[in-house]
């Protein structure tokens, strides 16, 4: 007896839910971006492709990372701006304030090491190299996030578990 061959998944639920989680990485930087600022002892680190659609930032700083980035909002950021679709801020770079834009779909990692929590996602594909924005790279502000805490274990969230085998 013939198997009926696997249903396509056309509702792109995938998609979907990476769209979802990087809606908690923008409801996190809008907190951040409060009066207030960050509460407590919360920090983010955030891992961006630098050669994603819509990067922008000085050459210089992104032409030093041409892959991957990670910058640090904890203590030295200013006029963060988080949009719909993509976040400003400006960081020191060699002492220098450097403005970077990142797209929310080339983001890769947000962690936040004082609660020990991660969200993974999917790397964007590469913009066209004619159309491609300003990559940014890290510098004393940037700094590759540990893989876990002091305090135990990082809650990992990983969309392996819901793909059918």
């Amino acid at each position: 007896m013939a198997q009926d061959p696997p249903a396509q998944d056309l509702m792109h639920y995938e998609a979907m839910a990476q769209d979802a989680l990087r809606g908690v990485v923008k409801a996190a930087l809008k907190r951040a971006a409060a009066p207030e600022g960050l509460p407590g002892a919360h920090h983010f680190y955030i891992t961006f492709k630098t050669d994603a659609a819509g990067v922008s930032g000085p050459q210089d700083l992104l032409g030093k990372y041409p892959d991957e980035m990670t910058i640090v909002l904890q203590h030295q950021y200013w006029d963060l701006a988080p949009g719909e679709t993509f976040f400003s801020v400006t960081l020191q770079f060699g002492g220098q304030p450097k403005r970077l834009s990142i797209p929310y779909a080339a983001v890769t990692r947000f962690y936040d090491p004082s609660v020990q929590f991660l969200l993974q996602f999917e790397p964007p594909p590469a913009a066209a190299p004619d159309s491609k924005a300003l990559p940014a790279p890290p510098a004393e502000s940037q700094q590759e996030a540990p893989a876990s805490g002091a305090g135990g274990e990082a809650k990992i969230v990983s969309l392996d578990q819901f793909r059918k085998k």
